[in-house]
């Protein structure tokens, strides 16, 4: 698990190369991606977090990792899938329900732009306790509308507090809000 200084409680990263979209995005100026911060800074200086991303990556086709990550959930108020990478395939999508599933009293929070994983699904097949925001392509862009939660980039505007609160949630906890239809983050 990773924990992040700038969120309540742990979240899960993959490494940022193996995401389908984003790998392809990187290479776009002006996409979300380009200049990833996952892809420098500490997730680079720093070997064994790119080694412990990869070892989480090889983890997911194991037969145990639904029931190991729920142990290692269970006892957390909240949780952030993917604060590095993305989902991999359908199976891996269908992994996360079922640890949502056993794991009633956390709330989880999915970003992606993995648009071909959600496109087949209906978005009351996610479970109750998991909220999954389509993240918008492109810096300026608007929501996605084939989803009913969403987070967009903005250069000059955002929704997201914590660049007030010393580039933490603090008290917040939109991300996990299904009432709330689309966060807006700045560039950074």
């Amino acid at each position: 698990m990773t924990r992040t200084s700038k969120m309540p409680g742990l979240s899960y990263s993959l490494p940022a190369w193996e995401c389908k979209t984003g790998a392809k995005l990187v290479k776009v100026p002006g996409s979300v991606c380009a200049g990833c911060y996952a892809m420098k800074g500490n997730y680079t200086r720093y070997p064994a977090i790119k080694a412990a991303q990869y070892k989480r990556l090889a983890s997911i086709s194991r037969p145990e990792w639904v029931m190991a990550m729920v142990i290692q959930i269970k006892r957390q108020k909240y949780f952030r899938w993917h604060d590095a990478g993305d989902i991999q395939s359908p199976e891996h999508l269908q992994k996360i329900f079922e640890v949502c599933k056993l794991t009633p009293s956390v709330k989880h929070w999915m970003p992606t732009r993995e648009a071909q994983f959600l496109k087949d699904i209906d978005p009351a097949q996610v479970p109750d306790n998991l909220i999954i925001r389509m993240s918008s392509h492109m810096i300026d862009q608007g929501p996605v509308t084939f989803w009913p939660h969403t987070s967009t980039v903005g250069s000059s505007t955002r929704t997201c507090p914590a660049p007030d609160q010393d580039g933490k949630c603090g008290s917040c906890r939109t991300c996990w809000d299904r009432n709330t239809p689309n966060i807006e983050y700045g560039k950074h």
